[in-house]
């Protein structure tokens, strides 16, 4: 979308009123917006809340200004202006907030100039045409990835019985550009000359690679240098090789591992992090294998880059799969076909989604294949009484809306979204609104606001002349976002009384200095020890009642389940907590509820047992004390250190599903 001659500001005098305050930030809402949200301005400081939502605000109402103008839609100047001042109140009064990605680029350069991937959270991708197209499915993960999109892809690729070829070699060298679409067509170079449709170049020259440290202005970061593009390379040539002296089919196995190399370049390659789920079948024994321990500690492998999950058929046996998922927090589980029939559970199946291929990394979002989804999160607790909360959703969707407005730098990615126009509106603080009105009360709020967002949906729709919804609510995992608020993440219970919080942090950038130097414990991340440190932040929950080890398995999933019935229209990415004790519960669980819910996964408890730099862990009220103890004050106005970076696929630090 270009920005043209077409204006929109919110006025002076609005404005002036929010100049220097701050909203009633959660524990850790400055920091989190101050490193992850906050965009550099002209004269080199960090942009303040207000100037993030105006913004927001201005380039949301001036998409959809731009886009009555080119599609001779009646626009009114003033009743836009009224309607962006209420949209701002409520966002600062954090009644609802765009996904990370739309605070840190909806109305930045990037949107304007690369399109509105870096608006969308996620997406899915099918290998089922591998076939006919073999680099098509993993260049088209990386692009996105690259534009901060978490990627599910699915195994079927697997089934064709296709066999790679000798590449032929170029008397030329191949100089790789210095762009994210740069890298890309060194990856689909490499993997077109294994079947045949290109050749390898001579020798490969980076020179024209910024070094390691130089700054990326348009999406913000430090760039990594050519070493990620040359491993990535190399990798891809090595591992195709062994294919091609094997005379071995590509297979799931080769199919995940290539995606993988394809995530793991882009962590270090100037995007903090990425997310990938890989769906595969039940039947797929060499799938259900990649996860053993001989492969994880593999250091020529990137395993840890994708949750796998399967794509689960109603009825089957789950006691084998259920077993290590409880143990282990893999495999999660996708049931395809309630997702392609069932919008909310409550209403009738319509089949309108029939198209639907798989769902994106968290689990909340079913997906065509090349399909993106952009997302919305909503905080109930935030709000007097459901009235309240019934506007809200009217600027909460028609933020999704607009989003839906600016195509991405895919002719296919926008044929499916333009027909599709699919969004999410999500809700966070979901035990923090039950505890504050009853479980009974919120589920009333769900549906009742379910209508309303499909009153808003026929409104805005015939108003903009683009198709409806195909399907417009949600329950994402949340992360840094509700980190904001203060808001539990999702359909999640807190973790406990007092916890670790763990951010993650580029290594090149000085945020994670600054924070060891007031007391903060910092270390390497263990998967990412050359590119990622991770923060360590005691927390005390406010407000606490319940923590996760208090609420059993059935309560989890039956929660969600009325989320899917009354709300969800989409899914409900929900990772059910499960105890030692409740393990066999956990499997008979799964054949009682694979008819009430679309996607599930399951974790221990306690996953700081399981997984080394877990997100959240418990500590002692002791332990929280002395580390609060040992941190001075921190002046996060210093904050230019902190290396911009655009990721912020679903807002958490790890997608389980």
């Amino acid at each position: 979308m270009e920005q043209k001659d077409i204006e929109f500001s919110l006025t002076d005098t609005f404005i002036k009123k929010y100049k220097g305050k701050q909203p009633a930030w959660g524990p850790l809402g400055l920091f989190t917006f101050r490193r992850t949200y906050a965009r550099l301005l002209p004269d080199g400081k960090l942009e303040e809340f207000w100037q993030c939502l105006q913004r927001v605000v201005e380039a949301t109402f001036l998409v959809q200004k731009i886009h009555c103008t080119e599609q001779h839609v009646p626009w009114d100047n003033r009743k836009a202006q009224i309607s962006a001042q209420e949209m701002f109140k409520r966002m600062w009064a954090f009644k609802f907030l765009p996904p990370g990605r739309g605070l840190a680029n909806m109305g930045a350069k990037v949107m304007w100039e690369r399109g509105g991937a870096c608006l969308n959270n996620c997406g899915f991708v099918s290998t089922k045409d591998i076939d006919t197209n073999f680099s098509d499915p993993f260049t088209w993960l990386m692009s996105m990835s690259m534009h901060g999109c978490g990627v599910g892809f699915d195994t079927l690729g697997s089934a064709p019985e296709l066999y790679l070829k000798r590449p032929r070699i170029a008397r030329e060298a191949h100089v790789a550009d210095d762009s994210r679409e740069g890298w890309v067509d060194c990856f689909r170079r490499v993997l077109d000359a294994y079947v045949g449709s290109d050749t390898l170049p001579k020798e490969w020259d980076f020179h024209e690679i910024r070094p390691e440290g130089s700054p990326i202005k348009t999406f913000g970061g430090i760039a990594p240098g050519p070493e990620p593009l040359r491993r990535l390379i190399t990798k891809t040539q090595e591992y195709l090789g062994t294919y091609l002296t094997s005379d071995k089919a590509i297979d799931s196995t080769s199919i995940v591992d290539i995606m993988n190399f394809a995530g793991e370049a882009v962590v270090s390659g100037g995007v903090r992090r990425t997310a990938e789920l890989a769906l595969g079948s039940p039947d797929d024994e060499e799938f259900l294998k990649l996860k053993d321990k001989e492969f994880m500690d593999n250091p020529d492998l990137a395993r840890w880059a994708s949750n796998n999950t399967l794509n689960a058929q109603k009825g089957m046996n789950y006691g084998y799969y259920a077993q290590s998922s409880v143990l282990t927090g893999e495999p999660g589980f996708w049931w395809g076909d309630m997702a392609r029939r069932y919008g909310r559970l409550k209403d009738s199946p319509n089949g309108k989604d029939r198209r639907v291929m798989g769902c994106n990394p968290c689990g909340e979002q079913s997906l065509e294949n090349k399909e993106l989804c952009n997302l919305v999160e909503t905080f109930p607790a935030n709000h007097e009484n459901v009235e309240d909360y019934l506007r809200t959703l009217k600027f909460a969707y028609m933020y999704a809306k607009t989003v839906t407005l600016v195509k991405t730098h895919s002719k296919q990615t926008n044929a499916v979204m333009q027909r599709n126009r699919r969004i999410g509106l999500s809700q966070s603080g979901i035990i923090q609104q039950i505890n504050k009105v009853g479980f009974r009360e919120h589920i009333n709020w769900c549906d009742t606001g379910y209508d309303m967002v499909c009153h808003w949906d026929e409104v805005y729709s015939d108003w903009l002349c683009v198709s409806k919804s195909i399907k417009k609510t949600t329950v994402k995992p949340s992360g840094t976002v509700s980190l904001l608020v203060g808001a539990t993440p999702g359909i999640h219970y807190p973790h406990s009384k007092y916890y670790i919080r763990r951010i993650r942090v580029p290594k090149q950038s000085g945020v994670w200095k600054q924070m060891k130097a007031a007391g903060y414990k910092v270390e390497p991340d263990v998967n990412l020890k050359d590119s990622t440190m991770v923060i360590e932040f005691p927390v005390e929950e406010k407000d606490f009642v319940w923590k996760k080890s208090d609420i059993s398995v059935w309560e989890q999933l039956e929660l969600a389940a009325q989320m899917q019935y009354y709300w969800s229209d989409n899914q409900v990415s929900i990772t059910v907590t499960v105890k030692p004790e409740e393990a066999q519960d956990a499997i008979k669980a799964l054949a009682m509820y694979d008819t009430r819910l679309k996607a599930v996964s399951f974790l221990p408890v306690d996953p700081s047992k399981q997984y080394k730099q877990a997100p959240y862990e418990e500590i002692t009220k002791t332990e929280y004390t002395k580390r609060i103890k040992a941190i001075k004050k921190l002046k996060l106005e210093i904050a230019e250190a902190i290396d911009r970076h655009d990721d912020i696929f679903c807002d958490g630090d790890t997608c389980v599903i």
